[in-house]
């Protein structure tokens, strides 16, 4: 019994390790998960069953499905902003250096100061004035 525990810390230790050091995302969660179901065999080995199926139904269970739809989702997100960049350069919509878009005159200093409203909610105030020989 002593080696079979002695095994399974080994092997939790090498998942949590694993864990850390891991570069993908969904091996980080499978290994997660892997992490968990040790830990609910560890916790039968030690006779205490009801934290063994609870640590089996929400660690290796509720959180991988959880963890798994975050991930779809970010990725979604990520592949939907990467869609909307290449439209808006087949669209000629980035802006150029000089577009008034973004920078604002070489002349200008851009002052900004934080105002307290009625409500206590802070806002900025910016402010811009004309600078000669800049």
């Amino acid at each position: 019994m002593t080696v079979v525990m002695l095994i399974l810390l080994v092997f939790l230790l090498v998942c949590a390790i694993a864990t850390s050091f891991a570069k993908n995302l969904l091996n980080t969660i499978l290994i997660f998960m892997s992490y968990s179901l040790v830990m609910s065999i560890i916790w039968m080995v030690l006779e205490s069953p009801d934290l063994a199926i609870t640590e089996a139904a929400v660690g290796a269970g509720v959180t991988t499905v959880l963890f798994l739809i975050t991930l779809k989702k970010i990725q979604s997100i990520i592949e939907e902003d990467r869609v909307d960049d290449e439209y808006e350069e087949e669209e000629g919509y980035i802006p150029s250096e000089n577009s008034t878009e973004n920078n604002i005159d070489k002349n200008t200093d851009i002052n900004a100061d934080t105002i307290a409203d009625n409500n206590g909610e802070k806002t900025v105030e910016v402010s811009h004035e004309q600078t000669p020989g800049k």
